[in-house]
């Protein structure tokens, strides 16, 4: 089979990189998906999938080694033979919801490892590229919206996520900062090296295939869950602070679709990938009670890590460099969602009774 282009997906057992994997089989690349673990919801995708951690430089150096479509990672070939990749996909982060990020227990964990993968891709890459005489290779940065300073996002009806508003700095949480220094890291090298680089700002991904319990899992996971462990009849659900705090979040197949674009252009970012459908906590409990066709009150518990109080993503950028906007409503990708967490309660239940 002929393949269009060479891709490495690292992060390729999460939510996000699984989901890039499926596209760019798709459009019918040869992929590489990299991680610690598989995709814990569906098989991979990848034509070779290899199991590692980035944090060790030795075998990032290795991942980024192309080594032909029969796909042995571990073959040894003559360097000569050795390609670089058309294209790296880098979502590999230690990250989670509110309840990951925000207690401030896992802040060095989160710092280190993500930062040391980031320094070891792009680092790596740079030797290749000098060995090779070459650095065509374009690298995705999948960066986040918690980045953006907190004194932008307290008044919930008003948050200013502009890019331009980055600056002053002043993140709510460690893992924002490391989101910031990371797409500096990234646009240092390609300044510096030449490495061509596309830098993101995710705002709140979902979808289904995504972390639905366990502490990591984002809101509308969360939510979803709640609302679907509830009888047909309905009842209540826990809602962390007062449910006034607001949001917006983009649907999985936008992202990627939003992302795919972006890396086709010439545009290197940074740049928000979101929604601007903005809704408060406690009207996405209303809409994922509404698709469940069920009655759910809310008990609020005001003590529970919370982050900012407003984040909506500004598309202005996306909307005028790569003609990308958001398509779904936020009650379409819900409805899609709580129909996949749904399925997925049910059959945590019969396991536990079997």
């Amino acid at each position: 089979m002929a393949y269009t282009k060479k891709a490495l997906v690292l992060g390729a057992g999460g939510f996000i990189g699984s989901h890039m994997v499926k596209r760019l089989r798709s459009e019918g690349y040869w992929v590489r998906g990299v991680d610690l673990k598989y995709p814990e919801f569906t098989e991979t995708e990848a034509n070779e999938f290899v199991q590692g951690d980035l944090r060790d430089v030795g075998f990032v150096a290795r991942c980024l080694e192309y080594r032909g479509t029969a796909g042995n990672f571990y073959h040894s070939v003559p360097h000569r033979y050795v390609q670089t990749f058309d294209e790296i996909y880098q979502f590999a982060a230690d990250m989670g919801g509110a309840g990951f990020v925000f207690t401030g227990e896992n802040d060095a964990d989160i710092m280190h490892n993500s930062v040391t993968i980031n320094l070891n891709v792009l680092e790596e890459q740079r030797k290749f590229n000098e060995r090779k005489g070459r650095s065509d290779t374009k690298i995705f940065y999948s960066g986040s919206a918690c980045m953006y300073p907190e004194h932008n996002q307290l008044d919930p009806d008003n948050p200013d996520c502009r890019e331009e508003s980055a600056y002053p700095a002043a993140p709510d949480s460690e893992y924002g900062w490391e989101k910031l220094f990371s797409e500096r890291l990234y646009f240092a090298y390609h300044r510096n090296y030449g490495i061509p680089v596309r830098v993101t700002r995710y705002h709140n991904i979902y979808g289904p295939e995504g972390t639905w319990d366990g502490g990591r899992e984002k809101a509308p996971a969360a939510i979803c869950r709640k609302v679907a462990q509830l009888p047909d009849v309905g009842g209540g659900i826990e809602v962390w602070g007062d449910g006034e705090q607001t949001r917006s979040f983009l649907y999985i197949d936008e992202c990627i679709e939003a992302s795919r674009r972006l890396m086709d252009s010439d545009f290197i970012g940074p740049v928000n990938i979101g929604s601007e459908e903005m809704v408060k906590i406690n009207e996405l409990v209303e809409i994922a009670a509404k698709v469940a066709g069920k009655a759910v009150s809310r008990r609020h518990k005001m003590d529970a890590p919370l982050g900012v109080r407003g984040r909506n993503s500004n598309n202005d950028v996306i909307r005028e460099a790569i003609g990308w906007d958001y398509t779904m409503t936020l009650e379409e990708g819900i409805s899609k969602t709580y129909a996949w967490i749904k399925e997925q309660v049910e059959k945590q239940n019969n396991d536990q009774n079997n």
